[in-house]
């Protein structure tokens, strides 16, 4: 944290439209909240924005996704995010977006529903008949595949490794290639 403020002054305009855009805030504040949980100390939103823009280049790739193409093209080059995690521009994201070391990781979905959760060498992508659709509550583990114009339900968990080319329902777990729906979930879980 120290660090982060001794050289806050190279976020100026990261704080600038952090502080004067209520709702870009509102989601940033949303994505701190979630990944607060990945450190030991519990800090105020404004210096978790600072830390994790100074130590998490993955944090900044989503800073720059969250603000617009328009303001990272101004912003992001001198301090950019990491080139292995891929955000479409046009990929809509929820609040409360969680990650864990997303390297080689990438995200091109129509949209991402709230509270989305994902781990390293994750591809949610096109084919030709269009980009999935994610729902609410999501978490696809690490080497999984999400393809197509597909629809992904809400409470839904993907296993490690696993392809999905076809619609996943509500409240389900799913693994393996090609995916398979292998347990129902109930509201109480």
């Amino acid at each position: 944290v120290i660090g982060a403020c001794c050289f806050s002054w190279l976020y100026v305009p990261h704080i600038l439209i952090y502080t004067l855009n209520s709702k870009v805030r509102h989601l940033i504040n949303s994505d701190l909240d979630v990944l607060s949980g990945q450190t030991t100390i519990r800090l105020p939103h404004t210096l978790a924005f600072l830390h994790q823009l100074h130590n998490n280049r993955y944090y900044r790739k989503l800073f720059y996704h969250r603000i617009g193409p328009a303001w990272s093209l101004l912003i992001g080059w001198y301090r950019s995010g990491d080139s292995s995690f891929l955000i479409s521009p046009t990929t809509r994201i929820g609040k409360g977006f969680w990650f864990a070391h997303p390297y080689s990781t990438v995200l091109n979905a129509e949209s991402i529903g709230d509270n989305f959760r994902c781990l390293h060498c994750t591809t949610i992508g096109s084919r030709k008949s269009g980009r999935p659709t994610i729902g609410n509550n999501v978490s696809i583990g690490c080497h999984a595949c999400v393809l197509g114009k597909i629809s992904i339900g809400n409470n839904v968990k993907i296993g490690a490794g696993s392809v999905i080319v076809k619609d996943i329902p509500d409240n389900c777990v799913v693994v393996g290639n090609p995916a398979k729906i292998v347990k129902q979930l109930t509201s109480d879980k």
